[in-house]
């Protein structure tokens, strides 16, 4: 019998079957060196986003901004976790490449930072603006991560806010000549607003969700937050508060032995309880009037504690 065209030898069958094993190997060590890659400039860009924060850590009473421009289209992830002392402010990142988003790099962690952003922003440019945060004494500074393709309209914002947010010249925000494709952040209801800040009765309405705030820093958190990163972090930042305030009775009891005391003992072990409990930011308010109360107290006292 003739042997058919189609007849292939042994020898060349496993030549055929070794090339496609071979080529199967170099395809998947090439993916995992990729891969591998990939997750180290990711680390890498968590780290760097990381450190462009620390220059708007300054301590000054005004706002700071700065502004961060990557290499590639950027997914950041704001993952707040509330466990433990101070809870953990965790940064993880992912970048486009060749039309595919890249597996997101380590999480990358840090005590003492608090970002207020949606739980996931995308882009290639970043505005980062930050607000020092007190209650009654400073307890850290706000970092909101603003992407800068989402436009945003402050429409009725009061005078103070306004001449803020136009001197920290950020492009993508505006208090006036808006084009009407904006995200509306409105200071008065009406129809047509995404963002609903009512500064009466100190509330932020999105998306259906309401959040509560006092002051300026935890407003504008509140307006470029999801409610999740922001209600994790309002519980972060009164665990910090708990601890300060301990620091504070322990400060106190030093001065007061050199008969120079502020009398404080008594409403600082008080804040440092209710912030330690708080449960949500309806319950701010109760803070906050114990951190008034404290401020006047502190103001008049011959030994002052901050």
């Amino acid at each position: 019998m003739k042997r058919g065209f189609l007849d292939i030898s042994f020898g060349v069958l496993f030549a055929i079957i070794v090339g496609v094993i071979i080529l199967f190997f170099a395809i998947y060590t090439s993916s995992k060196i990729i891969r591998s890659g990939e997750h180290t400039i990711n680390t890498e860009t968590a780290k760097r986003l990381g450190v462009l924060t620390n220059p708007l850590e300054t301590g000054f009473e005004s706002a700071e901004k700065n502004k961060i421009v990557l290499d590639a289209e950027t997914r950041i992830y704001n993952i707040c976790d509330e466990s433990g002392n101070f809870g953990e402010q965790k940064i993880a990142i992912s970048q486009k490449s060749f039309g595919k988003w890249g597996d997101t790099g380590a999480n990358i962690i840090f005590k003492n930072k608090y970002f207020f952003s949606e739980g996931i922003i995308e882009g290639k440019e970043f505005y980062l603006f930050s607000k020092p945060f007190k209650m009654p004494f400073k307890v850290a500074d706000l970092i909101i991560i603003i992407p800068k393709n989402k436009e945003y309209c402050f429409i009725d914002a009061p005078r103070e806010i306004a001449e803020e947010l136009n001197a920290l010249e950020i492009e993508n925000i505006h208090t006036e000549n808006c084009s009407g494709d904006e995200i509306k952040v409105c200071f008065s209801i009406s129809s047509g607003c995404d963002i609903i800040v009512n500064l009466n009765a100190n509330y932020v309405q999105k998306r259906g969700s309401v959040v509560n705030f006092i002051g300026d820093a935890l407003m504008y958190g509140a307006i470029f937050s999801d409610k999740d990163v922001y209600e994790c972090q309002i519980k972060r930042l009164m665990k910090r508060i708990s601890e300060l305030a301990k620091v504070y009775i322990t400060k106190e009891g030093i001065i007061s032995k050199r008969d120079c005391n502020s009398n404080l003992n008594k409403e600082l072990t008080e804040l440092s309880t209710k912030a330690r409990e708080l449960e949500n930011s309806g319950e701010l308010f109760f803070i906050d009037d114990l951190a008034k109360k404290i401020d006047s107290i502190e103001r008049s006292a011959s030994c002052r504690l901050w």
